[in-house]
């Protein structure tokens, strides 16, 4: 879907970007479902299918594990994050890059003066090493995780977010490849951007109404320059 005038009229107010991590910057949704189902087998439980692991991409962990098939136990939960974690961030060697192109996009921005964030799922261990890992760290202004505030699509990270910047939500662009991010902004009165190249189909993400959704970062680099 291409960025119509009237939304590209819209972009020239944007003050604050905040980004989605997993899958909109970050290509780690290989290591997120080999994590998450070692985590189950760990534990003697079968290992949810990939479909259902990226499906609850993007939420915060505790309530990613409860919409998978399989935790019928509330005091496995505990254990199915510890060993989760241990496999994401310690045990796990499949590589998450960046996708092509956005650390171009995150430094473009940050020297044209917008304020830019991180509004994740992800923990915020998880989060510090892949900021640290990729060197993006000094580029972002604010960040969020699942576990300091609400999990998407609650609008808490956002209103946290904007808050600490100074900005109203009229300024404010959410950008994502979920519809957990775009829920989120829409709770937030925030208007977003889609990708479509993460976890989520085109059309499963148009059908909340974004701004657009770009079909790659260089599409919507170009969409933000304009």
């Amino acid at each position: 879907m291409d960025l119509n005038s009237d939304a590209a009229l819209a972009l020239q107010d944007i003050e604050l970007v905040v980004f989605d991590w997993d899958g909109t910057l970050m290509d780690s949704e290989g290591r997120i479902v080999a994590s998450m189902q070692t985590a189950f087998t760990d534990l003697g439980l079968a290992p949810p299918p990939a479909a259902a692991v990226r499906e609850v991409i993007g939420l915060g962990l505790e309530e990613a594990i409860r919409r998978l098939p399989g935790c019928d136990r509330e005091e496995m939960l505990a254990d199915l994050i510890a060993r989760y974690r241990y496999h994401y961030l310690v045990a796990n060697a499949t590589p998450t890059p960046l996708f092509d192109g956005a650390e171009a996009l995150v430094k473009a921005l940050h020297a044209q003066g917008r304020l830019l964030a991180v509004a994740t799922g992800k923990s915020r261990r998880g989060l510090d090493q892949a900021l640290d890992q990729t060197g993006l760290r000094p580029w972002f202004h604010a960040t969020r995780c699942a576990e300091e505030t609400f999990s998407k699509p609650h609008p808490g990270m956002l209103y946290e977010l904007m808050d600490e910047l100074g900005v109203t939500p009229a300024a404010t662009l959410m950008i994502g490849d979920t519809d957990y991010d775009l829920q989120m902004a829409h709770n937030a009165g925030v208007r977003a951007i889609a990708v479509g190249y993460g976890t989520q189909t085109p059309e499963r993400l148009l059908a909340l109404q974004p701004l657009a959704c770009a079909s790659s970062i260089a599409v919507l680099a170009d969409w933000l320059r304009r």
